[in-house]
């Protein structure tokens, strides 16, 4: 399956977005709101800064305690944003989440982002792959096919 294929299946297509400027706390408001667990993070609304995710925000939060809340997003975000392309296969963007031990990603095309996938939708993808497959096997051993 390809990250092209899991972005057309997401319910809410659109890219949540903080500028660097933000606060924690306004961040934190548009987490919870959405119920998401990362934003993107945009300068002028154009170029990829970073990504803000609830791991950055806790992480400080335990450091700080809520002194963390008044903090520019800019001073927490991962600013080393490692992104995938349409045409990535979803193993290929499981490999490269698990080793970088982070659970969202943008999806840039052409230089520009056209979404986000977290962990839990290139997962679910992989598993209705294989139960597809997992089916489509069942039916030939059976002689349906």
């Amino acid at each position: 399956m390809l990250v092209r294929q899991i972005l057309s299946g997401k319910p809410n297509p659109e890219i949540l977005s903080l500028s660097p400027g933000d606060t924690i706390s306004e961040a934190v408001e548009k987490l919870s709101a959405n119920r998401i667990g990362a934003l993107l993070v945009f300068s002028q609304g154009a170029t990829l800064e970073g990504v803000l995710s609830e791991r950055d925000i806790v992480r400080e939060l335990g450091r700080r305690g809520p002194d963390a809340l008044v903090m520019k997003v800019s001073e927490l975000m991962t600013s080393a944003v490692i992104a995938c392309a349409p045409s990535d296969t979803a193993v290929s963007v499981l490999e490269k989440m698990t080793a970088g031990r982070f659970r969202h990603m943008p999806v840039v095309d052409n230089g520009k982002v056209i979404g986000v996938i977290s962990i839990g939708d290139v997962v679910k993808a992989r598993i209705d792959e294989v139960e597809h497959e997992n089916s489509a096997l069942t039916e030939m051993i059976a002689g349906n096919v």
